[in-house]
């Protein structure tokens, strides 16, 4: 498998979506809405975590 690797400016945007997509979850989960749409924010947001924190970030 080749090495796959994040650029910063990446992590950053895969970061604010993850934050985005959480605060979303969050809100319809108050408002008690529409289940899908918890299973939509909720995937975004541990699948953008999970690649900010296990992919390794370059810096050149």
């Amino acid at each position: 498998m080749p090495d796959v690797v994040l650029s910063p400016w990446l992590a950053t945007v895969l970061f604010v979506l993850a934050c985005l997509a959480g605060h979303r979850y969050r809100r319809v989960w108050k408002e008690e809405g529409p289940r899908w749409q918890l299973w939509v924010f909720g995937v975004t947001a541990a699948v953008c975590l999970l690649a900010v924190g296990l992919l390794p970030i370059t810096t050149n």
